[in-house]
């Protein structure tokens, strides 16, 4: 495994950032990772990074303890914090020359990663004088100096426009393939253009961990308009049925947990209780419904 936490915990004063939480990222993976504000995403993300140190629990870089082998594990990773602290007065070539010259990297490499960033039109500026977007890139392109295997990605496209959006979005996913990335993002559109797997936390505990670009997981919707109501404990009746919601009226829906199309048992239900369908479709759970059902309070 690239990255590998078991019962991690970490404390700030009484408050629990995280709590015993546990997950793995293989290799080549794209993790989104996502949770409400104060959810304890970029305290997980600093423990990875080896920025702070949990008070509990075991986290491994590519088999590595970063607790007992701190620089090596950090070797493994490439990091961009949420605020993407930079030296605006330097320009970009001097600020990865710079960068290069910490990590005692040949400077050849520093051409190669502003030609993958995309920053060649503006490695000539100072960095105060470019873009959101590309102050990101200047971002990336220092994290991917030393070649890690693991990119550790805190809200990448935060404050950036549509056009900005696309650019970022387009540039992660080019460096995904060998390259394990955890990225926390709160745009669930970008989770799901871009990533493999969501892991959803609150309050630093996980209450998702789910496959993303798949036929899924078992869990199907279907919303139904009958012509009169009906009891829930009637619809209970129903094949494989997991839960029942009636948002309004005459409106259910209903989550099936089963890869069968069960429009059919619907249909049969409606004709064996003397019920009129109105209304009959399948719903797909969007990543942004099942994030606002998980976390609300």
């Amino acid at each position: 495994m690239s990255i590998s936490l078991y019962k991690v915990s970490k404390s700030y004063g009484e408050k629990k950032a995280v709590n015993e939480l546990s997950f793995e990222v293989p290799s080549g993976q794209i993790v989104g990772f996502l949770g409400p504000n104060g959810a304890g995403k970029s305290t997980t993300m600093k423990m990875i990074t080896g920025i702070i140190s949990p008070d509990e629990g075991q986290i491994s870089i590519q088999s590595i303890n970063p607790e007992t082998n701190p620089l090596e594990a950090k070797r493994k990773i490439g990091y961009l914090p949420e605020n993407n602290p930079l030296y605006e007065e330097m320009f970009v070539r001097e600020y990865l020359t710079f960068n290069a010259s910490i990590h005692q990297i040949d400077k050849e490499k520093i051409k190669e990663v502003i030609e993958l960033t995309g920053l060649s039109p503006e490695a000539h500026k100072k960095i105060e004088a470019l873009s959101k977007g590309y102050r990101q890139r200047v971002g990336l392109a220092a994290a991917l100096l030393h070649e890690p295997d693991i990119l550790i990605l805190d809200e990448p496209t935060t404050g950036l426009d549509p056009k900005q959006l696309v650019g970022i979005r387009s540039l992660i996913k080019n460096l995904a393939g060998k390259r394990t990335i955890l990225l926390s993002t709160h745009i669930m559109q970008e989770v799901e253009a871009m990533c493999d797997r969501a892991i959803i936390i609150k309050d630093g505990k996980i209450v998702a961990d789910k496959m993303l670009q798949q036929e899924d997981n078992n869990l199907q919707i279907i919303e139904v308009e009958f012509n009169y109501r009906i009891e829930e404990v009637a619809l209970e009746q129903l094949p494989k049925i997991k839960k029942i919601e009636n948002p309004s009226g005459f409106n259910y829906l209903l989550y099936f947990e089963s890869n069968e199309d069960m429009r059919s048992s619907v249909f049969d239900f409606a004709y064996d209780n003397g019920l009129k369908i109105i209304e009959l479709k399948k719903k797909t759970q969007s990543l942004e419904s099942l994030f606002l059902e998980l976390t609300e309070d």
